[in-house]
This record gives structure tokens, C-alpha cells and sequence, in this order.
């Protein structure tokens, strides 16, 4: 098994490509922290993977002090900490017109600042392990939609971070830092934010060959099955590297969405 003896946290796991991605860690040998602000989907994770794989702790990651309790809960359970994964984000439409300053704070608070926050609190952990760190972001984070400006804007900021971070902290404390950027993925939420904005219900059964050439978009066992290789040692020396996780390439090629079609 590719991260057997590992201790992973990894936030925003409840649901979607988190929850697919400590799936396919118990599966690979590691322990892992569940986070997220649901207990009974938390409590649900637990029980899947078991209480010999997992923990939990239901917070908000912007809360003072969460992310020292995370690393806390994965060293007093485990024993150590080789890895974290951040992968909690809000997801919301924005644009210049209807987000203020307040509201663009609050979307990097939760989707660069807490990756920040977890990584610095869990270095000296991550040091002794000579571990990593893997954020997930987006491929908006080259532009993004028209109605993803705050959400993009915050990716292309986490991008930078893992760019930074990935040479300077391999560089003084062997810590590795490197991003995915998934595309188009069929989560929960993701199916639920479309049918709100009026598809039908089958929706991704019917998808334009511009957005899914492949007849679908992702699933979230991919995207995990994709970290394997950043949270495991088979990754070697590799630092401060940005992948994209998409169908097709993203830079020049997608034209804006319509919500009301795809």
C-alpha cells in the first residue's frame, strides 16, 4: 500500500473530493482526520472508513486556533503527522457588482488564508516527517467564470502559495508543497448547485461535447486517485508544482459556461 503508516489531515473531507480522498487513503494504509462543519456527515465518514482509520473534528477552519487543534488531533491519535491536505473550500457565484469587500474577505479567508494557517500550524510536524503539503484549487484559478470572481481570484492566489511555499519550505525543512487543480467534478454539491440554477435533475447525463469530451466530467475518486502520487513517497523531490486535472486544456480553450445550459 502507496501511504502505508501515514497520518493525513484533510480538510473539508465530509463530503465530495475530500470524502474521496480519505477513502482512497484508509485504502492505501494511511490514517486520516475527517473535518468539516456537518457532525453527522463527519460521523458518517468515521464509521465508513472505522475508528481504527479515522477521526474527526467539526469546525469552521477560520476559527481561531482550528487548525492547531487539527494537527493536535492527528499527533495525539496517530502518533504523527506526514501529511495535510487542503482541500476545504466555499464555492459561491460573485462578481464585481453584486460582492463587496466583506464578503471577497470572508472567500480568501476560507479558500487561501486557512490553507496558510494549516500548513504553518502543522510544519513542525510535517518537518520531523520530512511530509508534505497538497492544496487543492481550481483551474479558474487561470480566470475563472464571470460568476466565480472572488472563488478564482482565491485559487490563483492558493496556486501562487503552493509555488512559493513548495521551493522555499522543501528548501529549509524538506517539506514538499505541490497543487491540483481539478476541473469540472461531479460532486454532491456540484449536482445540487446546478440543479438550483435550473438544470434537470439528470443533468449530467446530458452534457455539450465542448465541456465533457469524454461523454462526463470527473469523478471524485479520480481526483483522489491522482493524490496518491503527491501524498506518497513515489513523488520524490518533487516541489512546488502545480497539476491540472481537466479534459481538455483549459487555458484558451473553454468559453464561458451558461448555467442555464450546462
Amino acid at each position: 500500500m502507496r501511504l502505508e503508516g501515514k497520518s493525513i489531515i484533510i480538510t473539508g473531507s465530509c463530503t465530495g473530493i475530500g470524502r474521496a480522498i480519505a477513502k482512497r487513503c484508509v485504502a492505501e494504509g494511511a490514517k486520516v482526520v475527517i473535518h468539516g462543519l456537518e457532525s453527522d456527515w463527519a460521523d458518517a465518514a468515521v464509521a465508513e472508513l472505522g475508528t481504527d482509520h479515522a477521526v474527526s473534528l467539526v469546525e469552521d477552519l477560520t476559527s481561531r486556533d482550528c487548525p492547531e487543534r487539527l494537527v493536535d488531533l492527528a499527533v495525539r491519535s496517530f502518533g504523527r503527522l506526514d501529511a495535510v491536505v487542503n482541500n476545504a473550500a466555499a464555492v459561491t457565484s460573485s462578481n464585481l457588482h453584486d460582492t463587496d469587500l466583506t464578503r471577497f474577505r470572508e472567500i480568501l479567508e476560507i479558500n487561501t488564508l486557512a490553507p496558510y494557517a494549516l500548513i504553518r500550524a502543522a510544519l513542525p510536524e510535517l518537518s520531523q516527517q520530512k511530509g508534505c503539503a497538497l492544496n487543492i484549487g481550481s483551474v479558474n484559478a487561470y480566470c475563472g467564470e464571470p460568476n466565480l470572481l472572488a472563488y478564482s481570484t482565491s485559487k490563483g492566489a492558493l496556486m501562487t502559495l503552493t509555488r512559493n511555499l513548495g521551493d522555499s519550505l522543501f528548501r529549509e525543512n524538506g517539506v514538499r508543497v505541490n497543487q491540483i487543480n481539478p476541473g469540472w467534478v461531479l460532486t454532491e454539491n456540484e449536482a445540487a448547485r446546478k440543479r438550483d440554477q435550473g438544470l434537470k435533475y439528470d443533468w449530467p447525463s446530458d452534457l455539450p461535447d465542448v465541456y465533457a469530451p469524454a461523454g462526463r466530467i470527473i469523478r471524485p475518486e479520480e481526483i483522489a486517485a491522482a493524490s496518491v502520487y503527491w501524498l506518497g513517497d513515489e513523488s520524490g523531490p518533487i516541489s512546488g508544482q502545480v497539476v491540472d486535472l481537466e479534459q481538455y486544456p483549459m487555458v484558451g480553450r473553454n468559453p464561458p459556461k451558461d448555467s442555464n445550459t450546462i
